[in-house]
């Protein structure tokens, strides 16, 4: 009885411009401003302190558009991995358009905003979909509803599991990201020496070592990748 090969490893690593190219703004547009407002004030405790009403309201809007948006070309070509390779999304989106492309196995690095958790230390879990969260809205221990989203300053919980998941890649793709925001940046240091390592965007400040450069946007370039790599004898 001869035993089918294990197969190859694929990391994908996604940031905001996937989402951008479905509709989604992206923490840079308008300056980085929401009403007037930082959005850096918003997505941190220290806004949550001050002004909760304004930071869910924020993020109500968000998660409506995010319903709303729909899974690019990019989003359905990663997802079509499946069909060959093992594949893992790692991504500091807080949407869910690569699991509605169809992707199966994700790393939300930054939270969801499909739900929503207790600020008590318990930090429970409540799957809320498109739905808005209020001042006055309970988790089941009575504590505030706030959104389970990775603000600035928060410790990302789930950095330990990503790293290990690149390290164990034969593959490794980013796309979507500037690769400034940081832990999750340092992310494309954890790819093998051996393992094949390619960067789709327009334009980059610095190439990581050992990275090809893909340029153009994700929803352009990613399909003819992915149909490389499928119809490739790996």
């Amino acid at each position: 009885m001869t035993l089918s090969a294990k197969p190859k490893k694929i990391v994908v690593l996604s940031g905001s411009g996937i989402s951008a190219e479905s509709g989604l703004p992206t923490f840079r547009d308008a300056n980085g401003l929401w009403r007037n407002h930082d959005w850096r004030q918003l997505a941190s405790p220290d806004g949550w302190r001050k002004h909760p009403e304004l930071v869910l309201e924020f993020y109500n809007e968000r998660r409506a558009q995010a319903a709303a948006a729909q899974p690019n070309a990019a989003h359905r070509a990663l997802a079509e991995l499946e069909s060959k390779y093992e594949v893992v999304v790692v991504t500091q989106n807080v949407d869910d358009l690569h699991e509605r492309a169809g992707s199966t196995r994700i790393v939300h690095l930054h939270g969801q905003l499909t739900w929503a958790r207790g600020t008590s230390p318990r930090r429970l879990r409540r799957h809320i979909g498109a739905a808005p969260i209020r001042m006055g809205d309970l988790c089941e221990d009575g504590s505030q509803l706030r959104p389970d989203i990775v603000w600035f300053g928060e410790a990302v919980p789930a950095m330990d599991e990503a790293a290990e998941e690149v390290a164990d890649a034969d593959k490794v793709l980013v796309v979507g990201t500037s690769l400034t925001v940081y832990p999750a940046a340092s992310l494309t240091e954890y790819a093998r020496p051996d393992a094949e390592k390619a960067l789709c965007s327009p334009e980059i400040e610095a190439l990581p070592r050992g990275y090809e450069w893909l340029r153009g946007t994700a929803a352009t370039t990613i399909p003819g990748l992915v149909r490389r790599w499928l119809e490739r004898d790996d």
